[in-house]
């Protein structure tokens, strides 16, 4: 390849790139009256910037080759910082290390631009070997707060190169570019996943939602818990109280863990979190909603039976196929709610609905009857209501 040629590609690439980014997304038409999905991704490893994927440097590399190949872009922490609806995505690279990258969109649903350097996360005494999975929030007292996993080698099983251990690492900053590192959350569990930090004071503590593990993949007997601390500079919790336990034969049998930071509304907080069971073709992941109380954030009053979204068409496509995980969701002073979520490990995708219809869903849908009779009747009884309401106001239906 000549030089001149090495520009003309160059130039290529950048022009694609920027008829991704301007591309605009829509909602899909149907729907199921809770929430709409849209028809493209919003962030996937196509949307990272040329210039981290290529050495643009004509004599360090002449054929224009990928160095530093992004496979996917997924789990994002995401905040409203300064008008603009905010990112911080899961960034993985072809050699599997995680990093995190703020994308920012002006409208929250298309025209993601990342800035242009990612997060290079400071770290600890013991530095881990990956990062990923980011919450953010915006706490009473002042900071944005990212609580993410930290991954490092189980030294305790040397010739087990897939022996990991996880912790909550936790990080703070003013305007999601400058980070500073605190201690990792200490507690009683052998390992944490999917730690969370409520948005305001609980009777003068920090509330963290967590997810003790008896080992990096098991979970033991715990579901999603919830702990106080003093401070964030070395947060260390006292006892965790379960919140929302796993359950058999349902949408969180396996494991569950909380996505993103609560919603407040006069009603109590809306959770969003993640279920897993298992079915013939492996894990399914799907995301559900609960309610808490506004004074005791650790006690559910509200459980919507089932789930709230699942992975469809090809969504169920991906590095670790039929997945859907949220981390992030934001709601605006409208009362807009757009709901972050990742597919398979490996893209981006907004849902959208509003409060009052999360309010109505979480309030109104009622919870799991638990047996297979009982849900059955259950479904019996609206469907012959709906009969009698189809006679007299929609006689022209066939059924």
């Amino acid at each position: 390849m000549t030089e001149k040629e090495f520009d003309n590609e160059v130039k290529r690439l950048f022009d694609e790139h920027e008829k991704l980014i301007t591309r605009p997304n829509r909602k899909k038409e149907g729907g199921n009256g809770i929430f709409d999905r849209y028809l493209y991704p919003i962030v996937t490893r196509d949307h990272t910037p040329v210039f981290w994927r290529y050495d643009l440097d004509y004599r360090a590399n002449p054929h224009l080759m990928t160095r530093l190949g992004i496979n996917t872009t997924f789990n994002a922490g995401a905040i409203k910082h300064n008008g603009k609806y905010c990112l911080a995505l899961r960034t993985e690279g072809y050699d599997v290390k995680s990093f995190f990258a703020i994308a920012e969109s002006p409208n929250g649903i298309d025209q993601w631009r990342f800035r242009n350097h990612p997060i290079v996360m400071p770290v600890t005494d013991d530095p881990e070997m990956n990062v990923y999975d980011i919450r953010l929030t915006r706490h009473e007292d002042g900071w944005i707060y990212g609580l993410f996993c930290a991954e490092r080698k189980d030294k305790s099983k040397p010739d087990d190169s897939s022996a990991a251990l996880a912790s909550c690492g936790i990080a703070r900053t003013k305007d999601l570019d400058n980070w500073e590192r605190l201690d990792d959350l200490k507690s009683s569990a052998a390992q944490q996943r999917n730690c969370v930090l409520h948005p305001e004071f609980v009777n003068g503590k920090y509330m963290i939602y967590t997810r003790p593990q008896s080992g990096f993949i098991e979970t033991g007997d715990s579901g999603i818990s919830a702990g106080f601390c003093d401070t964030m500079d070395h947060a260390v919790l006292g006892e965790e109280k379960i919140v929302d336990p796993r359950q058999y034969h349902t949408v969180k049998e396996v494991k569950n863990g909380q996505g993103p930071a609560p919603l407040k509304t006069e009603h109590g907080w809306i959770h969003l979190a993640h279920g897993v069971r298992r079915t013939a073709a492996g894990l399914r992941y799907t995301l559900y909603l609960f309610m808490t109380s506004l004074e005791e954030p650790w006690k559910v009053t509200r459980r919507p039976s089932g789930h709230f979204i699942e992975p469809l068409g090809d969504e169920r496509v991906g590095d670790v196929s039929n997945v859907v995980f949220s981390n992030g969701w934001i709601a605006d002073d409208d009362g807009t709610v757009f709901v972050y979520y990742a597919s398979s490990d490996t893209r981006m995708h907004v849902a959208t609905t509003t409060m009052s219809k999360l309010i109505d869903y979480v309030m109104n849908t009622p919870e799991d009857a638990g047996r297979t009779q009982l849900c059955a009747a259950r479904r019996d009884r609206m469907i012959e209501n709906n009969l009698k309401i189809m006679a007299e106001k929609y006689p022209y239906i066939r059924i």
